[in-house]
């Protein structure tokens, strides 16, 4: 093989290692299971992995994502009526943005989160939320919601919920 073959055959592997295509994703239903089987079926909802595992766990076994340098990236899907309880990532930021139906962002007040501000995100809107900042997603329209969640870190701690959130005190 002559150097040029193997400058291009090395750029043909590095390509392909950073290709995610959607159709060897899955929506994982499980992940989140926990907080579902907990409180119930409007906390169900599925992560759908592309690089790293973001914040729910321990996926590095799943060889279909992309390894994080930097940053994870998922897709979510919400079911109708469905609810991403108020939770707070204090080491990073989170952005969400908006492929599919209407979802409703709450950020919640530090101090005590009875205090909180929303903002109805539709197709292509995107929001970011600051680390330490308590937050909550609720499915606001009348089909799935399907949304990009980008968290700024290779492996952010795992979130904590405030005594405000639904799922205070449930642990996986």
């Amino acid at each position: 093989m002559t150097t040029t073959e193997s400058k291009h055959q090395h750029l043909e592997e590095l390509i392909d290692s950073c290709v995610a295509a959607r159709e060897t994703r899955y929506e994982d239903w499980d992940t989140l299971g926990f907080q579902a089987a907990a409180k119930g079926d409007e906390f169900r909802r599925a992560q759908i992995r592309y690089i790293g595992s973001g914040a729910t766990g321990n996926h590095e076994g799943d060889a279909r994502q992309l390894p994080s340098e930097h940053f994870t990236f998922s897709n979510m899907r919400l079911p109708v009526g469905a609810i991403g309880p108020e939770h707070t990532h204090h080491d990073v930021e989170e952005a969400f943005f908006v492929l599919e139906g209407t979802l409703e962002v709450t950020v919640h007040d530090v101090e005590d989160g009875t205090k909180t501000a929303t903002r109805v995100l539709g197709y292509r809107d995107l929001i970011r939320v600051p680390a330490g900042v308590p937050r909550s997603l609720r499915n606001a329209g009348d089909t799935d919601a399907l949304f990009c969640v980008i968290i700024g870190a290779q492996k952010p701690q795992l979130p904590t919920y405030p005594p405000t959130s639904p799922m205070h005190g449930v642990t996986r």
